[in-house]
């Protein structure tokens, strides 16, 4: 990948009309499955309007460069994780820990589910993983996590809480990413889930009670 790292990320502007907004859909369905095909290092912008049958002076006129497509769908994925635990989180009709066993499951799932396209994102990463854009769109979630955290540890200090959340998002982030590089069966993923699930709730039933 030759691009300039971190150059302009953002789209050079929003679809207004319903034409606009196809065409741009067609793009990033274009350029997913260029990624799950060619992977990161064969992603380029011609490759992306040639898959989305459109002309290349098109694509341009949403996105700059490849690392701004990248970007968009990536941080598409960084938003629809947060929106997954955002869901389950908050749901105060059940227990903390139910509500992280949830979690575990549904995030290794969809893990394995995109994992070739999530691979491909990692792989790009370098374009555009320093840009304040990207920076802003991983920070989105954050107080999702915050305020479960709260919850589930009434009486923990502040600095537990914060190190128990990194710790849980951190060890999600990673463990999910590794396990889902293999082709995984539905029982395989049920078998790990459950596994994760049962280490993290453990270990906040043991900061819970210290």
């Amino acid at each position: 990948m030759t691009d300039r790292r971190n150059s302009c990320v953002s789209s050079r502007k929003q679809p207004r009309q319903t034409r606009s907004t196809e065409l741009v859909a067609a793009i990033l369905e274009a350029a997913i499955q260029v990624l799950r095909q060619e992977g990161a290092q064969r992603f380029t912008t011609a490759r992306v309007a040639e898959k989305a049958g459109v002309s290349v002076g098109s694509l341009y006129q949403y996105f700059p460069n490849k690392a701004a497509i990248l970007f968009r769908l990536q941080s598409d994925e960084w938003r629809q994780t947060s929106e997954l635990l955002r869901a389950i989180l908050q749901d105060s009709a059940k227990p903390p820990l139910e509500r992280l066993r949830i979690v575990v499951h549904a995030f290794i799932r969809s893990e394995c589910d995109e994992a070739a396209v999530r691979v491909a994102l990692n792989d790009a990463a370098p374009l555009y993983r320093d840009a304040p854009e990207a920076e802003a769109a991983r920070a989105a979630g954050d107080g999702v996590v915050e305020a479960f955290m709260r919850e589930a540890l009434p009486k923990a200090t502040e600095t537990t809480r914060t190190l128990a959340g990194d710790l849980i998002t951190a060890t999600l982030s990673a463990v999910g990413k590794q396990f889902s590089e293999s082709p995984r069966t539905p029982s395989e993923i049920e078998a790990y889930s459950d596994a994760m699930a049962n280490m993290l709730c453990v270990y906040l039933e043991r900061l819970g009670a210290a």
